[in-house]
């Protein structure tokens, strides 16, 4: 069976501003697990990574008032992440076997909680800018940042986030695993929020460190070493746009690799929004994979078959 890595943003199981509880992204993710179920009663072996942004965030703000008015520990981020795999992880295992149940599909659906290997020295240590958490107005940013050291940044004209370091990934340490139980038939769920960071030490032992790792990277690799045959990034936008926003935006049925360098050298595409699916997808490409799609998790199914979503080809 032909293998797809789905790559599922954090921000797309939040359907609107006000519906960012649990059950609300369950209700998300009953949603998207329909489609994926749909792409492999279509015959693909899935491996869906997802987001963890808005997520991360929240445990973040979380504990930051706990700690300030309980006197309650930090929680590292390489934890945070670690802990959003296993609940956005746990979120897909479910609806998704409760969705092959339904369907009649004799599947498993399995999280694995998944480190990724950086460098302790890539210099996005000393330029933060992966945006975490919620969408906030400037007052509020700024605020973060005068009284509690927060980095922010301006996010593709919907408001102000949190940044924090975003290393490149260099090896996702159980690859060989989601390997072996997408061989046996598992969906896995995997390299959630774009892995746990860690690095190697001198001495030889892995230790986590502080960043977030951008999920599309993450999952172009690991899409590359499985050899899957399709790259899907399942985003809050139907398809790619250049002069997003303006009055003359247009969206984009189908783009080359070429056309995709020029449209970044143009600036078309945000840093920290579209810039990175759309070069993650470029190295995805350019290392031998067939096809890549970048659409809404509502429009899975119909960008298969060529009716929505942006389909880029080398």
């Amino acid at each position: 069976m032909p293998k797809a890595v789905v790559a599922v943003g954090g921000n797309s199981l939040i359907s609107e501003k006000g519906k960012e509880s649990v059950p609300d992204q369950y209700t998300a993710v009953v949603a998207t697990a329909r489609h994926i179920a749909g792409m492999i009663e279509r015959g693909w072996d899935v491996v869906v990574t997802h987001g963890n942004g808005p997520q991360v965030g929240f445990i973040l703000l979380r504990a930051e008032l706990a700690k300030k008015h309980a006197g309650l520990h930090d929680v590292p981020l390489d934890s945070c992440v670690a802990d959003t795999q296993g609940a956005i992880g746990y979120t897909f295992q479910q609806v998704l076997k409760n969705e092959f149940e339904r369907r009649g599909i004799d599947k498993n659906a399995v999280t694995l909680v998944t480190r990724v290997l950086v460098d302790k020295n890539d210099q996005a240590f000393d330029n933060p800018a992966k945006p975490i958490g919620p969408f906030m107005e400037e007052e509020e940013a700024r605020q973060h940042q005068d009284e509690d050291g927060w980095d922010v940044v301006e996010d593709s004209g919907r408001g102000y986030r949190r940044v924090v370091p975003s290393p490149a990934p260099v090896e996702i340490i159980e690859e060989e695993s989601i390997k072996t139980l997408v061989e046996k038939g598992d969906t896995v769920i995997g390299v959630g929020g774009g892995g746990i960071p860690v690095y190697r030490r001198e001495d030889g032992i892995i230790a986590g460190i502080a960043a977030v790792i951008d999920k599309d990277a993450a999952s172009s690799v690991l899409a590359k070493n499985i050899g899957a045959e399709l790259f899907l990034v399942s985003t809050a936008v139907e398809q790619v746009c250049i002069n997003f926003g303006q009055p003359d935006e247009q969206p984009l049925d189908e783009m080359t690799v070429a056309e995709a360098k020029q449209y970044i050298e143009e600036g078309h595409f945000a840093p920290g929004s579209m810039k990175p699916k759309v070069e993650a997808v470029i190295d995805f490409l350019e290392a031998g994979g067939k096809e890549a799609i970048i659409t809404t998790p509502y429009n899975i199914e119909k960008a298969l078959e060529g009716k929505a979503g942006t389909r880029v080809v080398n």
